[in-house]
Order: C-alpha cells, then sequence, then structure tokens
C-alpha cells in the first residue's frame, strides 16, 4: 500500500472514530443462569463493560466476550467474532429477566453451520440474485451459497471473520467498537473497506448499533444485525403482536429475490400497520418451508431514525420497539429451523423458535435501480444507525 493510500485510511479511521464518540456522547443524554430466566435484586450503581475469553480460533487466535451490563440490570452478551450478539437479557413485567435472543454459549457451534444467529452480516445482507451485480460497467462474480443465489456476503461474510474488538464505556452508557477491514476481492466484493460496528447498551433499556464504512474503490454495502428474538424466552413466536410501519412490500419469486415490484400489503396476509400476532395469517402464506421471509418498505423511507417495528409477547409483557435510519426491514419468521439446532439452555431450536427483524437495504437492490442504492464510492462514509428499545407493559 503507497503512502497517500495509507494516509487516506488514516483520516478516514480518525473521520469514523470521531463520529462515533459524538454518537456515544449522545446516547449518555453475571453470569448467566442454567436457566434463561432470572431475576435481579441487587441494585446496580453503574454501566459497565467486562472482557472475557469465550474460544480459541483454529489457528490460535483468541475470541474474547463482553458483558455489557447497565443500572437497570439489563445485561447484552457479544463475542468478535462475527461481532456477534450471544445473549441479551431484558425483564418482563414482573422483573424478572430472560434471555431473548437465540444463540449458543461455546464457540465450536458458531464455528460450525447456523442461520447467523445474533450475527452482524455484510459485505451485503440479503440476497443478490445469481450472485452476479454490475457496477459502473463491469460485472462481478460473489459466490451462490443460497440455492441459485448469494447470500449474506458468501460463504465467508462478516459473520464468520475475527473483528477487532475494544470495550467504551461512558456516562449512562457501555459500548464495544467492532473493525474490520475488508480486503479488495474478499468473497468478490471490489475495494478495501473499512467496517466499523458499535453496539452501545443504554440505562434506557437500549441496544444501539451503529455502522460506518469507507472503500477505496467503488463498491456495494449493506450491513445489518441477525438477531433472533424470542421475547417469551422460550417457546415459539406465534402469539407475539408485531406492528410494522409499512404500507408496502416487496414481492418475491420462490428463490425468495424482489420480482422488482413494490406492492401494498393491504388486504394481504403481509399486512402488519396495525399489531397482529404472528401467527395469525403465517398459514396463508405457502411454499417449502413457508412462513414470512419478506422486505418490508418502511413508510419513513430510510430518511430518518424512526419507529418501524413494535413487538408485544403478551404473557410476559415484554416489548421491543426497532427504531431505525434504514428504508427496509426483512421480517423472517425462523421458518428453516427445523429442530436439528441444540442451543444455550439445551433448547432445540424449531420451527418459528425466534423472528428477525433486519433492519437494512432491500435484497437484490445491487440488481434492482428502481430500489434505494448500496452503492459506496470513495470519499464517501456508509452510516446507519438501528436502535431495539425494551420495555413492559
Amino acid at each position: 500500500m503507497n503512502i497517500k493510500r495509507q494516509i487516506k485510511l488514516l483520516v478516514m479511521k480518525i473521520q469514523i472514530t470521531s463520529l462515533i464518540i459524538m454518537g456515544l456522547l449522545l446516547a449518555a443524554n453475571t453470569e448467566s443462569a442454567s436457566d434463561n430466566t432470572k431475576s435481579t435484586k441487587t441494585k446496580i450503581t453503574e454501566t459497565s463493560v467486562s472482557k472475557s475469553i469465550f474460544g480459541q480460533m483454529p489457528d490460535g487466535r483468541q475470541v474474547y466476550q463482553y458483558t455489557l451490563v447497565n443500572t437497570n440490570g439489563m445485561i447484552v452478551k457479544l463475542i468478535n467474532y462475527g461481532a456477534t450478539v450471544t445473549e441479551l437479557h431484558v425483564p418482563d413485567k414482573k422483573g424478572n429477566f430472560a434471555d431473548v435472543v437465540l444463540g449458543f454459549d461455546n464457540l465450536e457451534q458458531y464455528l460450525g453451520q447456523h442461520p447467523y444467529f445474533g450475527a452482524t452480516v455484510g459485505r451485503v445482507a440479503n440476497r443478490i440474485a445469481k450472485g452476479k451485480f454490475t457496477l459502473d460497467g463491469k460485472t462481478y462474480t460473489l459466490a451462490t451459497n443460497d440455492g441459485p443465489n448469494h447470500l449474506h456476503g458468501g460463504i465467508k461474510g462478516f459473520n464468520r471473520v475475527l473483528w477487532d474488538s475494544e470495550p467504551i464505556v461512558g456516562p449512562g452508557l457501555a459500548a464495544v467498537k467492532f473493525t474490520y477491514l475488508s480486503p479488495d476481492g474478499e468473497e468478490g466484493y471490489p475495494g478495501n473497506l473499512s467496517v466499523t460496528v458499535v453496539y452501545m447498551l443504554t440505562d434506557q433499556n437500549e441496544l444501539k448499533i451503529e455502522y460506518f464504512a469507507t472503500t477505496d474503490k467503488p463498491t456495494i454495502v449493506n450491513l445489518t444485525h441477525h438477531g433472533y428474538f424470542n421475547l417469551a424466552g422460550k417457546g415459539d413466536i406465534l402469539g407475539h403482536e408485531i406492528m410494522i410501519a409499512a404500507d408496502n412490500y416487496t414481492p418475491v419469486d420462490e428463490t425468495l429475490i424482489p420480482t422488482g415490484e413494490i406492492k401494498p400489503v393491504k388486504n394481504t396476509p403481509m399486512d402488519f400497520t396495525k399489531p397482529m400476532t404472528i401467527g395469525s395469517r403465517i398459514d396463508q402464506l405457502k411454499g417449502n418451508p413457508g412462513g414470512y421471509d419478506h422486505n418490508y418498505v418502511l413508510n419513513s423511507g430510510g430518511k430518518n431514525l424512526t419507529l418501524a417495528v413494535r413487538v408485544k409477547e403478551p404473557k410476559s409483557g415484554r416489548v421491543m420497539e426497532l427504531y431505525t435510519t434504514e428504508p427496509g426491514i426483512q421480517f423472517y419468521t425462523g421458518n428453516f429451523l427445523d429442530g436439528s439446532i441444540k442451543g444455550k439452555y439445551n433448547t432445540v431450536y424449531k420451527k418459528h423458535a425466534g423472528f428477525c427483524v433486519e433492519a437494512d437495504h432491500f435484497p437484490d437492490s445491487a440488481n434492482k435501480t428502481n430500489f434505494p442504492s448500496i452503492v459506496l464510492r470513495p470519499g464517501q462514509t456508509y452510516h446507519q444507525l438501528t436502535v431495539h428499545k425494551f420495555l413492559t407493559e
């Protein structure tokens, strides 16, 4: 790398670090039980971040787990392999805590095959048709790792790399900053892409995820968090009530690639403009395995940080609100979970054991000129913010 490029990348990193610090300043205005539910009685007086060894990569590099705790007793655990959320403990209306995300309690299972539990995915989240896209007249070929299509960054996407990491603690906030330099040509994508993702836990019971990326060549970028949520902490998610602030969605073909149309949800099983249980109309969605795996076109258009999704689990009273600056939400109901995976607490993950609400741009945006662009060029900074806020009622 020549001196000019080194200086340019250093300046970009300084700019990104400054943006992160600003975000942290704005954000400032325990061990797991054998079961995934517990109660908290000890008063915690300040937020904290602790670091421990989670395991070791096959090449000998250490994998670290960070534990973020706020003054309400909410706990978030993350590992730097895949910049992955492994645990998320939030209270119900009686004050009892439960881990509300699917995942594993050991590195070996994260290194094996699994459906992106809790990971940061990219360079491009979601699907790219036939694993090809054209940018500035040049066609790029990517891995087809989902039938005929490219999915979530390819065979070794960001969910399968070891990120650099460092803790950050401020007034009313605990955070971890993950950074990764994706080299030019990785998984077929052009450009050296410098990526920063910051996971922040606030005293308002918010898990904030902020993303930044810069490149030295024109490329495409679409990052998201692939958490599987179950606000009951166990069982299926069909009784959860969900609202999605989207009047339209993008219909898909048999391989889950958007047709390019944008259609209204009204008078269809896709309509969650008013709260409905996930399972109320799910049987109307035919196919193998059936269920929701669709992109919703948010009414906000991705212009400002806006409420996009609200989910309530009636029995526990737990509520999750999702705010995002992105134009779309991929709503997925764990259709491909089939009982073959055993996760934390010896839980077997059956169909519909968790739901995903992935804030990002639309699937196959690289090949759809009428969809919001995911092109990133030198001199630009990719940025998005998504907030998961937890409360009870």
